[in-house]
C-alpha cells in the first residue's frame, strides 16, 4: 500500500511539474491576455466584501452595489490621472531649466574628479578624465541603460494598463455579478466533503488577498500622502508626481519603497543644489516614512496572517517580475498567498506550504 502511495504521489508531482512549466510559458506568451483577466479577478476580490456589504446594509440590488462602488472607484481614478496630467506637463515644459541644472552639477563633478584623476578612487574604476562624467558612468556601471529599461517598462505597464482597463473592468463586473451565485454552483458541482474544501479555499482566498491589498493600500495612499506633504513643506517641485510615485512603488515589497526614495532625493539634488539642508530633509524623511510605515506599521496590522516566508517573496517578486515586468512584481506576493492557501487544502502539497511559510 505505501508502494502504491508513493507511486501515485511520484505521478502527482511530476504531472504538477510539467503543468507549471506549461502554466509559466503560456503567462509568458499570452501575457495579453492573462494580465486584464489576473487583474480582473483581483479587482474582484478586492470590491467583494465591500460590495457585499453595502448590499446587505442597504438593500440595495446586487448589480446597484457594483455599479456604484465602480463608479466612485473611477471618478477617483479619472481625478487623480487628470492631476498627473497636469503635473506631467509642467515636468516637459520644465525640462530645459532642469537639464541646465544637471549640465552645472555634471561641470562641478568632472572638475573634481578631474582634479584627482590619479587618486586610487579614479583608478580603481578607470576613470576616463577626456569624457564627461555620463559617459563614465554608462562605461562603469552601465546606469543610463538600467535606468532607461526601467523607465521603458514602467512606462509600457502603465500604458498597457491604459489599454485593457476597459476588458478589466468588463471581466470584474461579470465576475462580480457570478460570485453572488457562487455558493449555490459549488453546492451544485461539488460532493459533500470536496464542497467544504472548495467553500474553505475560496472563503481564504478572498478573506487573505483582500487583506493583504487593503491594508498595501492604506499604506501605500499613507505614504503617498506624507511623501506630497514633505515635497510641499520643502518646496520641492512636482509633489504631486513624488507622492504618487511613493504610492504606486509602495506595492512592490522591498524594492518599490527604495526605487521612489532615490529618484525623489536625485531630483531633489539636482533642484536644490548646491543647498545641502532641502536634500538632506528630502532624503531622510523619505527614509523614516517608509522605514517606519514598512517595516514597524504594516507587520503590525497585517501580522502572521500572509505567513509567506521573505526568501520565497524576494524569489517571487523576480520570476513574475521577469514574466510580467513591473506589473508582475505588483502581483507577485497575491500570487503567492493563493498558492500557499490551495498547497494548505491539498494533503498531497501541504509540504510544500510549510516551505513557503515562514513558520520555524
Amino acid at each position: 500500500m505505501d508502494t502504491e502511495n508513493k507511486f501515485v504521489k511520484g505521478i502527482f508531482f511530476l504531472f504538477m511539474f510539467f503543468g507549471i512549466v506549461l502554466a509559466g510559458t503560456l503567462l509568458k506568451t499570452m501575457d495579453t491576455f492573462f494580465k486584464p483577466l489576473i487583474l480582473s479577478i483581483l479587482f474582484a476580490f478586492t470590491f467583494y466584501p465591500l460590495i457585499r456589504k453595502i448590499h446587505k446594509n442597504s438593500k440595495l440590488p446586487w448589480w446597484l452595489s457594483i455599479v456604484l462602488v465602480y463608479f466612485v472607484f473611477f471618478v477617483l481614478f479619472f481625478l487623480v490621472l487628470n492631476l498627473l496630467s497636469s503635473s506631467l506637463r509642467s515636468i516637459i515644459d520644465a525640462a530645459p531649466r532642469y537639464n541646465e541644472r544637471f549640465e552645472t552639477i555634471q561641470q562641478t563633478l568632472l572638475s573634481t574628479f578631474g582634479q584627482n584623476s590619479e587618486s586610487k578612487f579614479a583608478s580603481l574604476f578607470n576613470f576616463d578624465e577626456n569624457a564627461s562624467v555620463i559617459q563614465n558612468l554608462r562605461n562603469q556601471f552601465n546606469i543610463i541603460e538600467a535606468l532607461k529599461t526601467f523607465a521603458l517598462s514602467f512606462t509600457s505597464s502603465i500604458v498597457g494598463f491604459m489599454k485593457s482597463s476597459f476588458l478589466v473592468l468588463l471581466f470584474s463586473i461579470f465576475l462580480l455579478a457570478e460570485m453572488k451565485k457562487s455558493k449555490q454552483k459549488v453546492n451544485d458541482a461539488f460532493s459533500d466533503a470536496n464542497r467544504i474544501r472548495v467553500k474553505t479555499i475560496l472563503h481564504n482566498i478572498i478573506t487573505d488577498v483582500t487583506h493583504y491589498i487593503s491594508i498595501k493600500f492604506i499604506i501605500s495612499l499613507v505614504t503617498g500622502l506624507l511623501s506630497t506633504l514633505v515635497c510641499l513643506i520643502v518646496g520641492m517641485d512636482f509633489p504631486l508626481i513624488w507622492g504618487f510615485l511613493a504610492f504606486a512603488l509602495n506595492f512592490i515589497p522591498t524594492f518599490g519603497s527604495i526605487i521612489s526614495s532615490g529618484m525623489a532625493i536625485i531630483f531633489a539634488i539636482v533642484q536644490f543644489y548646491p543647498s545641502v539642508f532641502s536634500v538632506l530633509f528630502i532624503a531622510i524623511s523619505f527614509i523614516l516614512i517608509n522605514f517606519v510605515l514598512g517595516n514597524v506599521i504594516e507587520p503590525r496590522i497585517e501580522g502572521e496572517n500572509l505567513g509567506i516566508s521573505p526568501f520565497v517573496i524576494l524569489v517571487s517578486l523576480s520570476l513574475w517580475g521577469w514574466l510580467w515586468g513591473i506589473l508582475g512584481m505588483i502581483l507577485a506576493v497575491p500570487f503567492m498567498v493563493i498558492v500557499k492557501i490551495i498547497c494548505e487544502n491539498i494533503s498531497y502539497l501541504n509540504p510544500i506550504a510549510i516551505l513557503l511559510g515562514n513558520k520555524a
